[in-house]
């Protein structure tokens, strides 16, 4: 794939060198109407019909992409915010082995990500709580608890992701598609005019820049903003983490103060 692209990019390098040396030669009359054919307007207007496919598939993927980005940013934004809400109040919660009330105060945080991984342990721990003496094999069912709780969360935040990987790592290769057949539709206009005046490739060429410029600009914030919303998951996998080591100690703590209670 890589040497497909280079030798692509290279021939249409070639085909731009000399439509630029072929304009230098143009006459000032033929070369204002050549530049008419290169505005977006006119280029839209005389696209083909394979140009104007892979055009209305990057403007699908555009929008799709678009569309994950809004929902990822306020998806992550509102776990954001809720759980800095959450970790003081259930950590004051649990400071006074007030169980109950921390599980009710991670069930008023529908969207933080801390507070589904708090609860699921606490349920757990609840089930057992009216117990004298708590067994390892009861904290191992609290661990497994936070890990699936854990492992749902994080594939609830990467949610999307992936779409935006796809479409950033194929975005150019769809605009490359167009870019083949605009230069195809130069050398055969080429060779119905029987000329190698620009005016004769002036269409197909205006197809390739155009479908290369929209493949790219559809990739670029595709790759950025996957590359943001990776590191952003990563985060809230750690502090789910910390979150759910912290829990642990929490139960192991409280099990060894009823274990030395007469």
């Amino acid at each position: 794939m890589t040497i497909l692209t280079s030798l692509l990019g290279t021939k249409a390098l070639s085909l731009l060198v000399f439509l630029w040396q072929e304009a230098a030669t143009t006459p000032a009359g033929e070369g204002a109407g050549i530049e008419n054919q290169f505005t977006i307007t006119e280029m839209l207007k005389h696209l083909g019909g394979i140009a104007l496919a892979v055009v209305i598939i990057l403007l699908i993927m555009s929008v799709y992409s678009v569309a994950i980005m809004v929902e990822r940013y306020l998806t992550y934004r509102a776990a954001k915010q809720q759980s800095r809400e959450f970790a003081p109040r259930v950590a004051q919660a649990l400071k006074n082995d007030r169980i109950e009330e921390a599980i009710n105060i991670s069930d008023r945080h529908k969207k933080s990500h801390l507070a589904m991984v708090v609860n699921s342990g606490l349920q757990e721990f609840r089930a057992h709580e009216q117990s004298t003496e708590i067994s390892g094999d009861e904290i191992e069912a609290s661990k497994r608890a936070l890990q699936r709780a854990i492992a749902i969360k994080t594939a609830e935040f990467k949610r999307g992701l992936s779409g935006l990987a796809t479409i950033g790592s194929t975005a150019p290769f769809v605009g490359l598609f167009g870019t083949v057949f605009g230069i195809i539709n130069a050398f055969q206009g080429m060779k119905n005019a029987e000329s190698a005046g620009i005016a004769a490739v002036a269409g197909g060429i205006s197809e390739a820049l155009f479908t290369t410029a929209l493949g790219i600009g559809v990739a670029i914030p595709a790759v950025w903003l996957f590359n943001y919303f990776t590191s952003k998951v990563q985060g809230f996998v750690v502090e789910m983490d910390n979150s759910a080591s912290e829990l642990i100690d929490y139960f192991i703590k409280n099990s060894s103060t009823r274990q030395l209670k007469p």
